[in-house]
Parts: C-alpha cells; sequence; structure tokens
C-alpha cells in the first residue's frame, strides 16, 4: 500500500478524489523539506471506502477531530468500495440484525443523494425470487412483519406481468420491496468524503502499516510490534509512506481486505478476501426493458446460491455477478481480468431467465474483491492488545448498503456511547473456517 501522504483542503477535495495521482506528484516534490509536525487527532481513521467514510462522518459529527487516509484515494479501484454499483436491500431471512441497518441506513443515503450532482441512489426497487417456498424467504417475512416494514409477495403470475423480458421457468414466487433501490458505490463514497471535508474533517491519501506490517516498510510506533503488545498497551502513532507520523488518540482500521496485511497475528486467518467477477452486457439496440423504468434491481435465491444484477443504469450496461464466493485474493498484486470461465457461466444464467441478453456484447467487466468474515457476519471491535485499536471491517459481500449503519455503530463504539455492543460483531466470534451463514 505505497502512496504519499499530503493534506487536502476543502475546495479540493473532490478534484482529489478524481485524481489522487496529482496529490502524490505534489507531494514528491515536498519530501525534500522536513514535514511539518504531525498534528494531533482525536480520531484518525485509516480506509475511505464505506465503512471508514460513514464512521468518519459520525465521529465529526460528535465533534471530534477526525482524519480520513487511505492509500490510494476513496473509492479507489482496488477498494472493495470501488465499482459502479450496489444492491439495498432488508431480505435477509432470519439475520434480523442486517434487516434493521438496512432500514436505518435508508434514510441516510436518501440525504446523501440529494447532496450529490448526479443520483447516489436510483429508486429501482429490489427483487429476490425463489424457486419455492424456503426458509430464508419464510424467515424474510416474518421479521418484516415483526419490524412493520413492508414486504411485498409476488406470485409466478404476476413476475410474468409485471417482467415479460424475463423467463420465470422454475419460480414460484419473489419479495418485491419498493422502497429500496440501486446505490452508485464510487460516487456515493467520493461524495460523503467531500461531504465531511467541507463540515471539517480532513482527507488525505497516503498509506500507513499496521503494528502486525513488515520491518521494512511504514511501520507503527510500537516495538515489537502486533504480537509484542499486551493488553491495554496504546498505539502512539503510525508512519505513513512519506514519512509523515500520525498521532492520534484512538485509531480505527477500516481497510478492508487488506485488514489481514496490517494485522496478520490476529486476522490473517479471520479475513479471507476473494476474487469476485462483475460483468455488463449491452441491451439490444432500441430496447429499453432492461432499465431502471422497467427492472428492478434482482437477486435469485436458491438454497444460499445467489446471481444478482442490476437494470442498465446511467447506459453503462446490464449488470449481472454470480455471488458465489471465488478464489483467494491478493488486493496488492491479483490481476483484474475476469475469466472466460466467469463469463460463460453469466451467459448460461442469462440463456435461462433473461434470453435476449444472452448473445449481447460484453461492454465492461471488472474484477473486485469480497472481504469476507468466516461465516459474514461483520467485524467491528477493539484490538484485543491495543486499547486505543478498532476494527471496521469484514463487510462479506452484503456490508455497502449498512454503511450508515455501521459508522454509527463504530462511532459510539470508540468513544464509548454504545450502551451494548453487538457479540455477532466482536473478534472472538470469527472464525477460521470459511462457513457462508449470511446471504
Amino acid at each position: 500500500m505505497a502512496s504519499a501522504s499530503v493534506p487536502i483542503s476543502r475546495r479540493k477535495a473532490l478534484t482529489a478524489l478524481a485524481g489522487a495521482s496529482a496529490v502524490v506528484a505534489s507531494a514528491r516534490e515536498e519530501r525534500s523539506a522536513e514535514p511539518p509536525p504531525a498534528p494531533s487527532w482525536d480520531v484518525a481513521v485509516i480506509g475511505a471506502g464505506v465503512f471508514g467514510a460513514w464512521t468518519a462522518w459520525h465521529l465529526l459529527r460528535q465533534r471530534k477531530r477526525v482524519l480520513l487516509l487511505d492509500a490510494w484515494g476513496a473509492a479507489n479501484s482496488r477498494a472493495s468500495s470501488g465499482g459502479e454499483s450496489r444492491l439495498t436491500r432488508t431480505i435477509y431471512g432470519a439475520d434480523g440484525i442486517y434487516t434493521r441497518m438496512a432500514a436505518e441506513s435508508l434514510a441516510d443515503w436518501r440525504w446523501l443523494s440529494a447532496r450529490a450532482g448526479l443520483p447516489v441512489l436510483h429508486a429501482t426497487g429490489v427483487l429476490m425470487f425463489f424457486p419455492q417456498h424456503e426458509s430464508f424467504a419464510e424467515q424474510s417475512l416474518a421479521i418484516h412483519r415483526e419490524l412493520g416494514l413492508p414486504l411485498e409477495v409476488l406470485a409466478r403470475a404476476e413476475l410474468e406481468r409485471r417482467y415479460p423480458q424475463m423467463s420465470w421457468d422454475g419460480v414460484e414466487f419473489g419479495l418485491y420491496e419498493a422502497d429500496y433501490s440501486v446505490l452508485m458505490a464510487r460516487r456515493a463514497v467520493q461524495t460523503l468524503v467531500a461531504e465531511f471535508v467541507d463540515a471539517g474533517g480532513e482527507y488525505r491519501v497516503g498509506a500507513v502499516a499496521g503494528p502486525g506490517a513488515p520491518a521494512a516498510g511504514p511501520r507503527a510506533e510500537v516495538a515489537g510490534g502486533e504480537a509484542a503488545a499486551a493488553a491495554g498497551d496504546v498505539l502512539a502513532s503510525v508512519r505513513t509512506s512519506s514519512g509523515e507520523r500520525i498521532t492520534a488518540q484512538q485509531l480505527v482500521f477500516a481497510c478492508g481486505p487488506w485488514l489481514p496485511k496490517l494485522f496478520p497475528d490476529l486476522l490473517a486467518t479471520r479475513i479471507f478476501p476473494t476474487r469476485q467477477e462483475v460483468f455488463f452486457f449491452a441491451p439490444p439496440t432500441g430496447d429499453d426493458r432492461y432499465g431502471a423504468r422497467h427492472l428492478p434491481g434482482w437477486a435469485e435465491f436458491t438454497a444460499g446460491d445467489m446471481y444478482y444484477g442490476m437494470p442498465d443504469l446511467e447506459n453503462r450496461g446490464f449488470k449481472i455477478a454470480n455471488d458465489t464466493h471465488g478464489a483467494a485474493f491478493d488486493p496488492d498484486t491479483g490481476e483484474r481480468r475476469v475469466s472466460r470461465e466467469g463469463e460463460a457461466d453469466v451467459r448460461r444464467y442469462l440463456a435461462r431467465r433473461f434470453p435476449a441478453l444472452a448473445q449481447q456484447p460484453l461492454v465492461e467487466t471488472r474484477v473486485c474483491q469480497y472481504e469476507n468474515s468466516a461465516n459474514g457476519d461483520f467485524l467491528i471491535d477493539r484490538h484485543p492488545h491495543f486499547e486505543n485499536v478498532w476494527f471496521v471491517g469484514g463487510g462479506s459481500g452484503h456490508g455497502f448498503k449498512h454503511g450508515p449503519a455501521v459508522g454509527r455503530y463504530a462511532a459510539q463504539l470508540v468513544t464509548g456511547q454504545l450502551a451494548v455492543a453487538e457479540p455477532r460483531f466482536s473478534l472472538a466470534t470469527k472464525g477460521t473456517v470459511q462457513r457462508r451463514e449470511v446471504h
């Protein structure tokens, strides 16, 4: 994670987000001079993805002095929060905690979308459909009734009437959420970071290393590193790749798939980055049936397996992906080329469910990563040895939509305002063998 570290003014926040290379070039010119003394922050948040940005935002709202730092810039192309779009939904089976978090986040996403020049939230609605009645669907309906959240059941005949561009063979029913939508991921994070800067936060492009990182790189100010720390120790500071020392009372590491590299002793066997392929196909010429006016965001749930996608938004193409966890992936060195096997897989699915798209040209692809915990639960907890170090991660392929609620929870945890911590988010509950349970 090598990059420069340089302050970014409020007026130039959006420019910096769009082109971190200019910031890096400017920093290189300044390296010959001795860096000024680092300011002392209440909280430094390391990682400007969706979890880190919302955590920094909520800390700032609590009148904390907050520094937000990212190695390549907010929602960059290597980040799990980069890329074009993400689904929102509250359909989570028996996992009511995620139903509630998604519902709590919706107002924040609407607020952010109203602040952006272009939509952050596209009001498409979201449909999940099933080949048969199964416990995941029944549990989702029960949780929604309990929480008073709307969830519409669509029988096969109604699905055929509403969405004739799809083939419904083998589908028994669907669950439809009219209030939920598609988020424009990169735009959302970059807009939020700009709002953070405008409100008085400081954002910088720069890389740091955790106490467990190799000694040859930028290092933390702790003798012996992560493994040598004892319970109650304090991580006094971290150094950036430009040599600057960052000091803060609290340090929040929201580094996504880089968490296992920064804290290998604790997280190398508890966080599992996987390679995920995403495809965009051109709709047929002059055919708007695959746009947001006629098609919602969608997911097909079959005994825990999912294909999912979004309509053709902003003329980028019809998006589709297989949600099955891919191979292990290194966010630093992994190539972002899709495989022929992956394309063949989604074309087979299109032939079954969206037949008019099966032979359409592929117009865009992306390889990103999921940053998985063993079972899919988030990791939001204190370091077991450093009392001022916190982890916010484990998005596990479903975390983006929950960003506002995660940031609010993390900010309350860091500042001691959380009445009761959620055991499922604790480090102690994180296993070392992948058994995906949250979908």
